[in-house]
C-alpha cells in the first residue's frame, strides 16, 4: 500500500528513523530523509536505493520551513528525531538543558506538522515517536517519560484537529540504537542484558522490529488518534 507513495521521515539517518525509511523503500515508497548530520545523511541515502536527504536542524522552523517548501506534496510524515536520552535525578537536572532537550523531540515534531500540514495528500498520515518511559519510567527518567508523555497527548489531540488526517505513534520499549550512547559501553551493554533476562521475548528491540510498526500504522486506513506499544513485553514485568 505505500507503493507509489511519498514518505518524509525526520531523524532518518539512524536508528528506528533509518529502520522505517529502508522499510518504506522496500515496500515501493519514494522516501525522503532528513536530519542534523550530514555525514549521516549521505550515508543513509546511499544504502536506500532511489531515497533523498537533507540536512537540516530540525529545531529550526525557517530551515523546516524551507526544506518542506522543496519537498511538495506527500503522503506520509514519521518524526523519530532526537538526541541522546537526558538520564538524571531530578536533584541534579539542569532545568536550562531540560528545556532544550524539549526542542528536538516535542517542539521540533510540532512544528514540522504545521508546516508540512497543508501538502500532506488526501489519506496521508503522522507517525510520532514517544517510549516506554511514558507509562514504565525508572529512576532519572523524569524529562524522557514527561516528553513521552507529551507526545501522547499531543497525538490524540492532533488526530481530533487535523482528521481526516490520520495520527498516531509508536511507543518502542529498549531498542538498541545510538540514543543510548551516552551511557558507558559497558554499563549500556549491561542494561541491555538485564532488560532481554527480563523481558518476555528475551530480547532488546531491533530497529528493524519498530519499523514495521511504523510502516502499520501509514497503511491503516482506519485508525487514529493510538499509541501503540512496541516493547517486547516490558511493560508487564
Amino acid at each position: 500500500m505505500l507503493k507509489g507513495t511519498t514518505v518524509v521521515v525526520l531523524g532518518g539517518s539512524a536508528g528506528i528513523g533509518l529502520a522505517v525509511a529502508e522499510a518504506a523503500a522496500k515496500d515501493g515508497a519514494r522516501v525522503i530523509i532528513a536530519s542534523s548530520n550530514p555525514s549521516r545523511v549521505d550515508a543513509a541515502v546511499a544504502r536506500i536505493p532511489g531515497a533523498h536527504g537533507h540536512a537540516v536542524d530540525l529545531r529550526s522552523e525557517p530551515a523546516v520551513r524551507a526544506l518542506f517548501e522543496r519537498i511538495g506534496a506527500h503522503d506520509h510524515l514519521v518524526y523519530t528525531a532526537g538526541e541522546e536520552l537526558m538520564l538524571a535525578p531530578v536533584s541534579e537536572l539542569d532545568l536550562q538543558k531540560a528545556r532544550q532537550f524539549f526542542e528536538l523531540r516535542y517542539w521540533g515534531a510540532l512544528s514540522a506538522i504545521r508546516i508540512a500540514r497543508p501538502l500532506l495528500r488526501k489519506n496521508g498520515s503522522v507517525v510520532l515517536t514517544s517510549g516506554l518511559a511514558s507509562r514504565r519510567p525508572h529512576p532519572g527518567f523524569a524529562i524522557g517519560a514527561s516528553i513521552c508523555g507529551a507526545m501522547e497527548a499531543l497525538t490524540r489531540a492532533l488526530a481530533v484537529e487535523l482528521a481526516p488526517l490520520r495520527v498516531n505513534i509508536v511507543t518502542p520499549g529498549f531498542v538498541e540504537t545510538e540514543l543510548w550512547s551516552n551511557i558507558p559501553l559497558p554499563a549500556r551493554q549491561e542494561m541491555f542484558a538485564t532488560a532481554a533476562a527480563q523481558l518476555p521475548l528475551k530480547h532488546v528491540g531491533r530497529p528493524e522490529e519498530i519499523a514495521e510498526h511504523y510502516l502499520g500504522f501509514m497503511r491503516g486506513s482506519y485508525v487514529t488518534g493510538q499509541s501503540l506499544v512496541v516493547d517486547g513485553g516490558g511493560a508487564l514485568v
